[in-house]
């Protein structure tokens, strides 16, 4: 448990260090979620392809995955189900498990699909009444952000009762990690990239410093050689004003839009590909734009999984040291 300690200190103390930047709209998986309609008009897919990874019956050691989560059914299941079915087969003597930070979201999703989704303190419990010994807990966050910061602090209440707790870092924090993420999307979108398109990622964004991470991406996409993409944010910088200035300095017909983020979720299906009037979509198509939007998680992406379990092994063996 001192190593934990020590980790949950230190990252309390930048929490703290950085809290005069950060806000209710940390990062893409601290997004406030505004209560989904009574009746949706539009639909999100069978919530019974999903499993919700809330089963009792745990072995000695459980992979805890935290994510923020998504009503969007089928997004769920192609993305964070994809993660940590990902998770089951690089780790079979592992009991894989779901965890939700978003209450709303997990409170509607039992609303409208009687599913019921563990949050991170039902999970914690959940682990500790099945006399779990090693528990890994591996967050699909996209950066280290109050978010996770949050989550470390919660997880860190829990530390006496497991004999083993480490958490995994979030999606980008390597230099590696940017480097396989940049590469990831790029041959994603690949078939697009035709010298007339712009292609154009929007992530959450931050006012906390961990905002960068944007900045830094789109510098190893163009390191990569990948002039013709383009990243911003939904609620910071760069800021999709930003990115129409860049692509209109080009000589583009087309424009690519996508999500950079793990779910397609709200921000992907409304304030992306949104038919309002300040959409991503609507922005690009009233400055005489063709768009085409990929309404797809990051977390469909396979490069995506990997580098997520990857990041799970660190963490498993740091247990083991």
């Amino acid at each position: 448990m001192k190593r934990f300690l020590s980790i949950l200190l230190a990252v309390l103390l930048m929490s703290l260090l950085a809290s005069c930047g950060d806000s209710k709209e940390e990062m893409e998986n601290k997004a406030p979620v505004s209560a989904p309609a009574e009746a949706e008009n539009y639909d999100t897919g069978d919530a019974s392809l999903d499993n919700p990874r809330n089963q009792d019956e745990i072995e000695a050691d459980e992979l805890l995955v935290v994510s923020f989560g998504t009503s969007y059914n089928d997004s769920r299941r192609l993305t964070i189900g994809a993660i940590e079915a990902a998770m089951e087969t690089a780790f079979p003597d592992w009991s894989v498990r779901r965890g939700f930070t978003s209450q709303i979201i997990i409170d509607h999703v039992k609303s409208r699909d009687n599913v019921s989704i563990d949050n991170v303190e039902e999970a914690l419990k959940r682990a500790m009444d099945n006399d779990v010994t090693r528990l890994a807990i591996q967050p699909t966050h996209l950066l280290d952000g109050l978010e996770y910061n949050e989550l470390v602090e919660e997880a860190g209440t829990y530390a006496d009762a497991f004999q083993g707790l480490a958490i995994g870092k979030p999606l980008l924090t390597s230099d590696r990690d940017f480097q396989t993420v940049a590469a990831a999307i790029i041959k994603a979108t690949k078939n697009y990239d035709d010298g007339e398109t712009a292609i154009c990622f929007m992530g959450h964004g931050t006012t906390a410093a961990s905002n960068r991470v944007y900045t830094k991406l789109q510098q190893v996409l163009k390191d990569q050689g990948a002039d013709h993409y383009y990243v911003g944010t939904v609620e910071a910088a760069p800021t999709v004003e930003d990115v129409l200035n860049s692509v209109k300095s080009g000589e583009y017909s087309r424009v690519v839009l996508m999500p950079l983020m793990i779910v397609a979720g709200d921000h992907a299906n409304n304030d992306m590909a949104g038919d309002e009037e300040d959409s991503w979509k609507s922005v690009f198509d009233a400055a005489g734009y063709e768009v085409v939007c990929l309404v797809q998680g990051l977390g469909e992406l396979e490069e995506i999984q990997q580098l997520l379990v990857e990041h799970a092994q660190a963490a498993i063996q740091s247990l083991s040291e």
